[in-house]
């Protein structure tokens, strides 16, 4: 049977061209994404009404907007121009607010995000590879000490974090987030299986269960066509239920990822996707991967009832 129930898309975006200027969509020439080519969706702002258009037909009771890749100068405006979203309009129930965590100010712009209703945590991708084409910066992050610094601030302030991260770097995640076990970690996009080898899914596979081991760790089950860009259902069923397995349903949310992933397909085709790979699973258990997980971690206020 369809799933009818709500859903709490737990991974979208919006942008304002006017607003902010965003490099990875506004730089000409385009530079590489290792999300795919953006440029079907570069020339134009995304808004709520754009997303709202996009996921018609499917009963989206809120989401959590993540942060744009903005830099710290813009980060704050970023987060003011979703609350205010939020405050007029409903639907954005969380925000993950920008911030670098290895920048001179971050303690303050961890306090001044905090400060605002909706935010909930904060993102820095902080995916690293060896294959430049792959890579989202210079070095690995999740080595450098004063980012680490950084990241030690966020339990201070109530703030969970975003983890965009490639499998080769899950041993140390894992180790972070045991280090640190009041500060809550969401990994995003199924923890981007990029590598399709032999020994590039078994370090994805492996990953994964060193994460579950985490109490404080959850997983967003998204962005897989950034990594499968040929994708059908049946390719990414076996990802899909790994990552349920692993993490269990009530650390699994169904998500978007719009309209970045709008990209290699639409709205409805990936959660028609998600539907149809937990088609056998109990309605309870669906209920957690389409709202009841994401509405837990990430605090939301429960408006089913």
């Amino acid at each position: 049977m369809a799933y009818c129930g709500p859903i709490v898309d737990a991974h979208m975006h919006l942008w304002d061209l006017d607003r902010h200027y965003y490099g990875w969509l506004q730089d000409r020439p385009l530079p590489n994404n290792p999300a795919g080519d953006m440029s079907p969706i570069a020339d134009r702002s995304y808004g709520l009404d754009d997303y709202l258009a996009d996921s018609a037909g499917w009963n989206v009771v809120q989401t959590v907007h993540v942060e744009c890749g903005l830099p710290p100068k813009d980060q704050l405006s970023e987060t003011d121009w979703l609350q205010g979203l939020a405050d007029t309009r409903g639907v954005i129930g969380g925000i993950v607010a920008g911030a670098w965590l290895e920048d001179a100010s971050v303690e303050a712009m961890l306090e001044a995000q905090a400060a605002r209703p909706n935010v909930r945590g904060v993102r820095q991708i902080v995916s690293w590879h060896a294959d430049p084409l792959k890579t989202y910066g210079d070095h690995d992050r999740l080595q450098d000490l004063r980012w680490r610094q950084g990241y030690a601030l966020l339990a201070r302030h109530g703030l969970s974090f975003d983890l965009q991260l490639y499998p080769s770097q899950m041993p140390a995640a894992a180790d972070l987030a045991a280090a640190h076990p009041d500060i809550p970690v969401i990994i995003n996009h199924a923890g981007l299986p990029t590598d399709r080898d032999e020994a590039g899914l078994a370090a994805w596979r492996e990953g994964l269960a060193l994460l579950a081991q985490r109490p404080n760790v959850s997983c967003k089950i998204s962005g897989l066509a950034m990594v499968d860009r040929a994708w059908t259902v049946d390719s990414l069923q076996p990802f899909v239920l790994r990552v349920i397995e692993t993490f269990g349903v009530e650390r699994c949310m169904f998500a978007s990822n719009f309209p970045v992933e709008k990209v290699h397909g639409s709205f409805g085709a990936f959660y028609r996707a998600y539907d149809a790979i937990t088609a056998d699973f109990t309605e309870a258990e669906r209920a957690l991967l389409f709202s009841g997980a994401a509405r837990r971690i990430y605090r939301l206020p429960d408006l089913t009832t």
